[in-house]
Formats: structure tokens, sequence, C-alpha cells
């Protein structure tokens, strides 16, 4: 998301520098006029009347106006004005969190804690919008008609109607078919789940008309709705073929892809010898569809072919589940990327060490379900999070730092491999700040060179292999990140390893020590391999050692690269 940040004041200005978005200083209408067609959404530090009458000019329409959200001076609340249900909300709670702010939510749905039917996860809602809704916000009694057995949020479950007494009443009805409702008397909206996988073969010549032919004929004769398709699932070897990619782009659909040996696994109604002869698996579409919709799921549409494309259709049981595995940064909130927050905040589930669910309980909410699990039960965390995301759970497994370094996306997708029923789940690395990047940040610039990451934990790792790699980098003349230096039963591990650098690098080579960097606590120290007190020294420490070009410069540790200088050999 595009955001542009206005501030008019000095006070508004020095808030508008704690956000980490696009700032402009002064001139709040002129500049709302020249980018309201280019920008997300915007942050308005001004008095919520001055902004209503600034943006009153350029309203179009709700659907393609941007957000705005106004603070005040003070910055006490965050107000989204326009765009509520289109980014204004969720900007406005994001805002708040960074400021120490209250989010002042308006707009009715949100205040009565209706959910908004255009804005459901995993749903394409078309017809009466306002007058389904309208009804569902007076409490007047509004029909459902739900015969998939599709889960519905229980925010919306609870004010529907299962009887359906009045057939004149409002109905919510839940279906993938493209054809209206049958018997549908008074205001509809039909709520379209992302119910269907569509499993693609083709030959090597295949062209991205070829399938999207096939798809649209087949749909059609089956009468299912497009807005129902929420994957294309297909051999490994074609994943990256252009039809298949081309077809995928054009519908904004993902890929998943699976190996012959998976794929034959799969009990399928039409097996072809020719396809296991050519391709190591007696079937691709159906087989494909059927992997990738998840456990339970069924044919709806068997296999069906042309000159150079087959296809089939595969019915989910239930909401497809994804598992986020987020990076929440170094601590505070400033250092939280707005994707790792979207993905807390729309969990179903939310998993991970308890001091980390306790890094984003700003994001969490009543209705979600938070496992707080304790150090050492990496593999568990994994475990559960796939577990929970195969059976139809949207699931956040939060980590410290980057999810990617020294972290859990490595087991989650190790252990994503070994089992079939893990092979459905959608797995996205959320990246965050790193330990290493924010303690650099606090020294200086210590990085801005080449340099090596290493940590000294010999839980998972011989100490042999960590000592070699402390030699090799000692060597290297690279500047050196360490992580994990020390523990309450690990406390040997830094003194050997100062030693070994100390054997290669100069005593005055200067060491930055940060510990707890970008938390409540933050200590800071410039000292030198020589003088370096490893006692110092905790889990939550990272320390950087510089190379020979590291120097200090006015207090702060700095790695050149040569522009003010001739770089080295």
């Amino acid at each position: 998301m595009r955001v542009l940040v206005l501030s008019v004041t000095e006070p508004g200005r020095a808030l508008a520098r704690r956000l980490p978005y696009e700032h402009h200083h002064g001139s709040p209408g002129d500049v709302l006029a020249a980018r309201w067609g280019d920008t997300d959404a915007f942050v308005v530090i001004l008095a919520l009347g001055a902004t209503v009458r600034l943006i009153a000019p350029l309203l179009g329409h709700k659907d393609t106006d941007p957000a705005v959200v106004c603070v005040d001076d003070a910055g006490r609340f965050a107000i989204p004005v326009v765009g509520g249900h289109h980014g204004a909300n969720e900007l406005a709670g994001t805002v708040a969190a960074l400021l120490g702010a209250e989010p002042v939510l308006t707009t009715a749905t949100d205040a009565l804690g209706v959910p908004a039917l255009d804005r459901l996860p995993g749903f394409q809602a078309h017809g009466d919008l306002a007058a389904v809704t309208g009804a569902l916000i007076s409490g007047r009694p509004v029909r459902v008609e739900n015969r998939m057995g599709w889960p519905l949020p229980d925010a919306l479950a609870k004010r529907l109607d299962p009887e359906g007494l009045d057939p004149s009443a409002p109905l919510v009805a839940v279906r993938d078919e493209a054809a209206d409702p049958p018997g549908a008397r008074g205001a509809t909206v039909v709520l379209v789940p992302r119910s269907l996988v569509v499993g693609v073969g083709t030959t090597s010549d295949a062209t991205v008309a070829d399938v999207e032919a096939l798809v649209n004929e087949t749909m059609a004769v089956a009468g299912l709705s497009p807005d129902a398709l929420d994957a294309v699932a297909t051999i490994d070897r074609r994943a990256g073929h252009p039809a298949v990619v081309g077809f995928a782009a054009a519908r904004g659909l993902p890929i998943r892809s699976y190996p012959p040996a998976l794929l034959g696994a799969v009990a399928v109604p039409h097996p072809s010898e020719v396809v296991d002869g050519a391709v190591g698996t007696p079937s691709v579409a159906e087989a494909a569809s059927l992997l990738a919709a998840g456990a339970h799921a069924e044919l709806a549409v068997t296999k069906q072919r042309a000159a150079r494309a087959t296809v089939a259709v595969a019915r989910r049981a239930g909401p497809a589940g994804g598992l986020s595995v987020v990076g929440l940064g170094p601590g505070g909130a400033e250092h939280r990327t707005p994707a790792a927050e979207r993905a807390v905040r729309h969990a179903d589930t939310v998993i991970g060490y308890q001091p980390y669910v306790e890094q984003c309980a700003d994001l969490l909410t009543p209705g979600q379900e938070v496992l707080a699990l304790p150090i050492g039960a990496e593999l568990d965390r994994a475990r559960v999070a796939l577990e929970r995301a195969a059976a139809g759970a949207r699931v956040a497994l939060v980590c410290s730092g980057d999810a990617g370094i020294y972290a859990m996306a490595s087991p989650v997708l190790e252990l994503a491999a070994t089992r079939p029923d893990f092979a459905a789940v959608d797995v996205v690395v959320v990246p965050g700040v790193t330990a290493g990047l924010a303690a650099a940040a606090v020294l200086g610039a210590p990085l801005g060179h080449d340099h090596l990451v290493v940590s000294l934990s010999d839980l998972l790792t011989p100490w042999e292999h960590i000592e070699a790699r402390l030699t090799a980098a000692a060597e290297t003349d690279l500047v050196l990140v360490v992580y994990n230096p020390r523990s309450q039963r690990r406390t040997w591990q830094i003194d050997k390893a100062r030693a070994i650098l100390l054997a290669r690098r100069s005593p005055d080579t200067p060491v930055g020590v940060v510990t707890d960097a970008g938390r409540a606590g933050q200590h800071v120290e410039l000292t030198t391999l020589g003088a370096l007190d490893t006692t110092t020294v905790t889990m939550t420490t990272c320390l950087v050692v510089g190379s020979s070009a590291t120097r200090i410069r006015n207090g702060r540790m700095v790695t050149p690269r040569g522009y003010l200088e001739e770089p080295g050999p």
C-alpha cells in the first residue's frame, strides 16, 4: 500500500517522522489534489473538520477513492475518514500502534461488530449489499442458505436465521454455482467462497488461450462460478510453463505444483497409462486439483480434455488454510512491517514462543486462537501450525526478527515436505528486520561492506563446525555479526570465539555490543576485540566485530565502501 503522510504544524511534523511512510510537510490541499489518483492512502495530521473540507471536492466513489486517516496534532486519535472497509480502518490501527494513539472506528459494521459482507476474507460478495447489511445492522431477520456447509465467521453466523421462516426476509446465500439461488424473494447477497481448485495438464506447445478456453468451457458447462476458483494446480514440470503461468496470472491465482511421486499417490477416477509413461504419474489434472484442495476434497468436474490441455476441478471441504511465518522485527511496533501486521491481524490462529506472542499483543483480537508455546518446542510449533493450516485455518506463526534467519521458516518448510496432508498448505514467509540489522543501525553503518553472520549456539550445530566457520570468517577480514553469543548454560563459547578472532585480528578491531536492539532497555557499547568484556554479553546481545577497514567516526561504527577513499584490494 502506497501511504503518504501530510503534516502542517511542527507537532504534526514530529508525529509524521515516527511513521514509516512517505512524508510531505505543508500545503496539504495541493498535495491531496495532485496525489489523489496515484496514492492508496493518506494519513493527514490535521483537524478532522479541516481534513473533510480538503478532501470533499476530490471524492468520487468509495471503491476508487484512496483511504484517508486523520490524526490530531497531539497524536491521541487515528480516525478513518473515508475508505474504512478499503484499508482505512486497518491503517488507523497500524498508525495508532506506532504513535501510541487510539483508533476511532465509526463504520457501522465495525462499531456494532457486524462483518462487512463485501470484505469477508475468502468470499466474493454479489447482490444487494446495502439492503442486507442494513438488515443485519438493524437486527432484522436475515435468512441463510448454506447447503455447502461452508464455515462463516462467527460474528456473521450468529446474526443469521438458520430456520429461514420468513421467505420474504433478506437472504445470504453461500454457493459456488454461477446461477442465482432459487426461490430468493427479498434482497439477496450471494457469498462465493474460494472453494474450487482447477487442475491443469498441458502439452509442451500449449498456449494460454488453450487453457483459458478449456477452463471457461468446463466451468460454464458445470455451472460453476469463476469467482470460486482459488488456485491452479499442476505437475512440477509444468509450474513454469507459459500457458499455466499466463492463465494463473490473468486470473490472479497462485500455482500449486507437485512432483510425480506425490501425484501418483492420489486415487483418481480416470488414471492414464499413457500419462504415467510420459511424466511418471497416471494423473496430472485430477490428482493435482485434489491434492491442492486438501483433505476430504471431491472432484466437482472430472478430467476434461482438449487438443493441448486437460483440466479437472476439485471442491474443497472447507476454507483453504494458509500459514504465514511472520518476522516481527527486533521489538517495537516501529520496526514491524505492514505485511507482518496484516498477517497477524488476519489470522484465525496465532502461534509462537511466549515472548514473541507478547511482542504482537497489540495486534491480537479476542476472536483469535492464540497458542504460546515454550522455548525449545520449535518443531511442536511448526507441526501445530501446519496442522491448523491443513485443517483450514489461517495461521500466523510469529518469530522475532526475520522468520528465515535462525527462526521458524526453515523447520516449517522442511516439515511441510514430509507429510502429504501438508502439501495443500500455502506457506508464506513474511520477512522482518533482523537483530543484526537493528544492531547495525544503532551502531552506525558497520555493515556498509561485505559481512558474515554466524551463531554461537551449539544446541543444533556441533561446536567443531562453528569453530571452523569462525576461523574461516576471521581470516576473510569481513565484518562479523554474531548471534546467540551466550546464555545461562552456554558461557564458554563466547570466550573461545574471541580467542579465535584475536589470533587473526588486531586487538584494536572495533566491536559493537548491542543488547535488546530495538526493545525497551536497549544497551549499546562500543569497544574493541581486545577490551571486550564477555561477561556483559547475554542471549539477547548481538555482537558486530569490525574488519580491518572498520572505523569509529564521531562515536559511530562505520565500515567504508570506498566512496571517500581508495578501495582496498
